[in-house]
């Protein structure tokens, strides 16, 4: 996982897309290019909406750790808490040999590791499993029912993923954004957008009770298939947490870049 074009293009894809996100969640949000690092800080209560990431390719030991220290300080200065998202293989080996301890210097800890993937990989079959139908999400209930499975998955208060989702016009209209229903009941959900030429897919969740059945598959199938559709794309990105890394390989995608998501320290 050390092609750099690709990691690149997967830091890229977290920037383009988070503006968006951001920038529909609180249009006076903090998003800003710096040197070294862009911002993408919605400052609500749903932490993946506030974000830092370092943007430098091959960034040795010195360099990294002022770009951590200035991340770590951005952070501190916000209201709620969030992640600088680091792609470990933008940076040259001397960095990533001595990280931990130059996150830690910075007041950082890591809080859990993911992987940017990719693929030229559609378009996919529409998908059929034998529990559930999909529906698009169009309404304000159908969006509340996505915030909660994510806040569910990942182990936020539902609070928490409302304020991260509630009302936005965006998630309703250029994301295409599915829920999975078994029964009537929403018990997961994928979402994609077009940026910068591919189909991004984000907040891929599926009910804690409802795991390992093939459902967080069968909807990011069915959010592929419907914005491939849409758009004529035929390359696909995302960012996986460690849980969910295992799913995509069985679509087509190709795991091409380390992240570590790493949180303030105290």
């Amino acid at each position: 996982m050390k092609d750099l074009a690709e990691s690149t293009e997967s830091m890229e894809q977290l920037a383009t897309v988070w503006r968006a996100m951001v920038l529909d969640r609180a249009p006076g949000a903090d998003v800003r290019d710096l040197p070294g690092i862009a911002v993408r800080w919605a400052d609500c209560r749903f932490a993946f909406w506030n974000c830092v990431t370092l943007t430098e390719a091959g960034a040795g030991p010195a360099l990294a750790a002022r770009r951590l220290a200035g991340a770590a300080e951005i952070m501190r200065s916000k209201r709620h808490p969030g992640f600088l998202w680091l792609f470990e293989d933008l940076l040259d080996d001397g960095a990533r040999g001595c990280l931990d301890d130059a996150a830690g210097r910075a007041g950082l800890r890591l809080a859990f590791p993911g992987t940017g993937m990719a693929g030229d990989l559609l378009p996919v079959p529409d998908p059929v499993h034998p529990d559930l139908t999909f529906v698009r999400v169009r309404s304000d209930d159908q969006l509340t029912a996505y915030a909660d499975l994510n806040s569910r998955a990942y182990g936020f208060d539902l609070a928490e993923g409302r304020d991260g989702l509630a009302g936005s016009t965006l998630w309703k209209n250029e994301v295409y954004a599915y829920l999975g229903l078994r029964d009537g009941v929403p018990v997961s959900c994928a979402g994609t957008v077009a940026a910068d030429g591919r189909l991004f897919v984000a907040l891929v969740a599926t009910d804690p009770g409802w795991q390992r059945r093939g459902y967080g598959e069968a909807v990011t199938r069915k959010a592929l298939h419907e914005g491939a559709r849409a758009t004529g794309l035929t390359r696909a990105t995302l960012h996986a947490t460690e849980a969910g890394a295992p799913v995509y390989p069985r679509i087509g995608f190709r795991p091409n870049s380390r992240i570590r998501f790493y949180g303030l320290d105290g």
